[in-house]
């Protein structure tokens, strides 16, 4: 007989024991854990899911950071997942300078265009 996964987490890791008592308490928490605007418009949210996303071994995935193309466009253009809250803000952070450097070296490839008269 295999070992049945935990699926229902709190925020702080702890698993469970049925879904009722999960399904109360995550409607009334507040699951957003950052988020950022860029300056190109891209809209950077993290999570907590309150549901283990690791379908495999390993710990559970129970946040999530996700790039969208702007607050409303829930058009995915990135994802990562993690353990706890501490890697989720960490991974967050992570995520925005990323997508910062990608905004600036997409803005230099145009002015460098620009410069050759390119279009």
């Amino acid at each position: 007989m295999s070992e049945m996964k935990e699926m229902y987490y709190r925020r702080d890791g702890t698993a469970y024991n049925n879904i009722m008592e999960w399904a109360k308490d995550y409607e009334k928490q507040d699951r957003r854990i950052a988020e950022d605007t860029l300056s190109d418009g891209k809209w950077i949210s993290t999570v907590f899911l309150g549901l283990n996303h690791n379908y495999s071994s390993g710990p559970p995935l129970m946040f999530e950071t996700m790039v969208f193309p702007s607050k409303g466009n829930f058009e995915e253009l990135d994802t990562r997942r993690y353990s706890t809250e501490k890697e989720a803000l960490a991974g967050h952070k992570e995520m925005v300078e990323e997508w910062n450097a990608k905004i600036k070296e997409e803005k230099e490839r145009k002015l460098r265009k620009q410069s050759r008269g390119e279009k």
